[in-house]
């Protein structure tokens, strides 16, 4: 979808693939796992919008969820990321429940069945225990994986990111997709960093696409963020790992792709 402003591309999305009453079960629980990563703005890029994220929250409870939580393991100081990237305030006005996930005793241990490297991670409790997992990740530059979106997004899942560069960034980015399998991946690409990310900087260069990608496939879902920031899937080995570990396909060729202007 593109051409207007989140909240609006999200309905128009969420509607094409059949309403969140599809991804959400009545009396349910959903976590909204946006990137709410840094203590900076908005308009800066660096996290996911809080438009969108109010959306997603206010749709599912439209859809009848009886509880909704949103939270992400920030790298800043993670009450200024809340506050500074507008998240917490539109994810409460919406209705969520924000939560913190700043202390390992948020998080269980799981083991990873089929991973070679991330055997055992741990997972935020409110994850573990929710009926859907939304993924909202922001579409962006990265300095170790070339570009971050909705596999690199589950970092912000799991307890000990130290671990994945430690033992091998791309795979264990790979691998989390084993170990959590969001039933809906929404990429807010509408402002997008091409340099500088994660974070972000005065010298950033960015692109306004104006897009959101919508998917149940994550991998097929990264595929296609990989070309509208500019590049083939090829260029980021995490999502050739995790299509070969059956995660998802990084072919989009015969996929139903589904193109929404408003």
């Amino acid at each position: 979808m593109k051409g207007g402003p989140p909240d609006r591309l999200f309905a128009a999305g969420i509607a094409a693939l059949g309403g969140m009453g599809r991804f959400v079960k009545r009396g349910g629980t959903v976590v909204v796992k946006p990137n709410i990563g840094w203590d900076v703005e908005p308009g800066k890029a660096a996290n996911t919008s809080p438009l969108l994220v109010k959306a997603i929250v206010e749709a599912c409870l439209a859809a009848g969820a009886r509880r909704v939580y949103v939270l992400d393991n920030s790298c800043d100081s993670w009450k200024a990321c809340y506050r500074s990237s507008g998240i917490e305030a539109a994810a409460r006005e919406a209705g969520a429940t924000v939560a913190p996930a700043n202390a390992e005793s948020y998080f269980q241990a799981v083991q990873v069945k089929g991973a070679s490297t991330l055997t055992l991670t741990k997972v935020h409790e409110l994850i573990l225990e929710a009926d859907t997992l939304i993924n909202v990740p922001v579409l962006k530059s990265h300095g170790g994986a070339g570009m971050t979106c909705a596999l690199k997004n589950l970092m912000g899942a799991v307890w000990d990111r130290g671990a994945f560069h430690l033992q091998g960034l791309d795979r264990c980015i790979a691998e989390s997709g084993l170990a959590l399998r969001p039933a809906l991946n929404v990429v807010d690409a509408s402002r997008v960093m091409l340099t500088g990310g994660p974070r972000g900087g005065d010298h950033s260069r960015y692109a306004e696409l104006g897009m959101q990608i919508l998917g149940t496939d994550i991998v097929a879902v990264d595929a296609a963020a990989a070309k509208a920031f500019g590049k083939d899937a090829s260029a980021f080995r995490y999502i050739g790992v995790a299509a070969s570990l059956g995660i998802g396909t990084d072919r989009l060729d015969g996929l139903d792709i589904r193109r929404i202007t408003l």
